[in-house]
């Protein structure tokens, strides 16, 4: 094995686990208790990111709830390293955001454009004056969807998301700060050492502000609740033709790492075959991933591997010919029926045991587990033959309006995140009940 393969199993173990956390989480409260300060927490709202509209939008009820003192920082969009693809990422975002208001009950349309360069100028203005005046929470939400409802003027020349001289140095001041505490979008919340981005993550905030005693009532209600029914339960009937659930994934990511056994799982309980559609990660098809975006995508996904019981955290990054060699091994996994049994030991191998697929010791025992005769397997590694495959998978997500992973397709219904496979149940639901009344 490696040096690589001996050295970052326990090393990742030990920065993602749940013990370290906590041990962070206490020393935090033992500060805060020892200053005599209250529980604060930081938000960052973003005035064109649909995200943050909703994230104002529970604000006040997260105050009513909550013994807290909420500061409001306005800031403008990432950096293009941490959002690459930004005119896809603007698009999408609109859409996800319109369904996730529907699921959670909050006000935002998607009218297909974002707000006009005048009216996001003028919201910005006001939500920095707000913000200034710490009155934030009482007016973001009716200031930011002012902003997405505006009629859209034809602007020529875009002017500066702030023209006063205060409002440039709020918007400078704010980004400062979220870049020293370690992030890089908008609809994010901090919370003593922590970020929870958006309504997706706010629960996890509470869950931590609850376990605190900071609750002011109800100590176990949710704001906004996860799905935590997208892959389980009894088989459901199903009607009419079965569908097909596109799902691209990649090796190195953590997210596709632990949705992969749901995604499976989700499928079968709908009667549904999963496509498995691999791609090369990011940093080898040429889209750079910052550090701060690498740090919070493994805290994240390691919050969110516990939230649904999936082992994570010794890990061996696969990066480069490890990738290689693993969906090298996959494409013969498929042939010979066995692709989902494959990524699960892959992804299980890779994530959770700390497997290091670039070394043949590795790579067979996630193979042999998985059924394949270890023989096959070094032929498979011979063959290029699924370079054009993924490279085929690539732009059929990509026609989908998509470009990162894990993603989902299921008819005309498409889905971005480990948190949106409720998205696509919700789809192969209607799709049976359809089936069903035509019958």
């Amino acid at each position: 094995m490696s040096l690589k393969g001996w050295l970052s199993p326990p090393v990742s173990a030990w920065m993602l686990g749940a013990s370290r956390l906590q041990r962070r989480r206490d020393r935090a409260e033992r500060a805060r208790r020892a200053r005599g300060e209250p529980h604060r927490v930081a938000y960052f709202h973003q005035p064109d990111d649909p995200y943050s509209a909703l994230a104002a939008a529970v604000l006040p009820e997260l105050l009513r709830r909550y013994d807290v003192v909420l500061e409001t920082h306005v800031v403008g969009p990432p950096d293009d390293a941490a959002a690459p693809e930004r005119a896809r990422l603007a698009a999408w975002s609109r859409v996800d955001a319109a369904r996730l208001a529907r699921r959670h009950g909050l006000a935002f349309e998607d009218r297909g454009t974002p707000p006009s360069p005048a009216s996001l100028r003028d919201a910005t203005e006001r939500l920095v004056e707000a913000a200034d005046a710490s009155r934030f929470a009482d007016v973001a939400a009716t200031i930011t969807l002012d902003a997405w409802r505006a009629p859209r003027d034809a602007a020529g020349d875009a002017p500066p998301i702030a023209s006063t001289a205060a409002a440039a140095a709020h918007l400078a001041r704010a980004a400062a700060l979220r870049s020293r505490l370690g992030h890089y979008l908008g609809a994010t919340f901090h919370y003593a050492g922590e970020w929870y981005w958006g309504v997706d993550r706010l629960h996890h905030l509470e869950r931590r502000l609850q376990a605190l005693g900071a609750a002011r009532g109800r100590a176990d209600a949710l704001l906004c609740p996860p799905d935590l029914d997208a892959d389980d339960g009894a088989p459901e009937a199903h009607a009419g033709a079965p569908r097909t659930v596109d799902f691209w994934f990649s090796l190195r990511s953590p997210y596709s790492a632990i949705v992969a056994l749901r995604a499976m799982r989700l499928a079968r309980r709908h009667g549904a075959t999963l496509r498995l559609r691999p791609l090369l990660p990011m940093v080898m098809r040429g889209l750079p991933v910052p550090p701060a975006k690498r740090r919070y995508i493994a805290t994240d996904a390691a919050r969110e591997a516990r939230l649904h019981g999936v082992p994570f955290g010794r890990l061996v990054d696969p990066v480069g010919r490890p990738a290689e060699r693993g969906l090298a091994v996959l494409a013969r996994a498929r042939r010979e029926g066995r692709g989902e049994a494959m990524l699960a030991s892959l992804m299980q191998g890779i994530w959770a045991d700390g497997l290091d697929a670039g070394s043949d010791r590795g790579l067979r025992r996630m193979a042999e587990r998985a059924g394949l005769a270890w023989a096959d397997c070094l032929d498979a590694l011979d063959d290029a033959g699924w370079r054009a495959e993924a490279e085929r998978d690539r732009a059929a997500l990509f026609e989908r309006g998509l470009w990162g992973v894990p993603s989902f397709a299921v008819g005309d219904v498409a889905a971005w995140g480990q948190d949106r496979l409720w998205t696509i149940r919700d789809a192969l639901r209607a799709n049976a009940s359809h089936a069903g009344a035509r019958r």
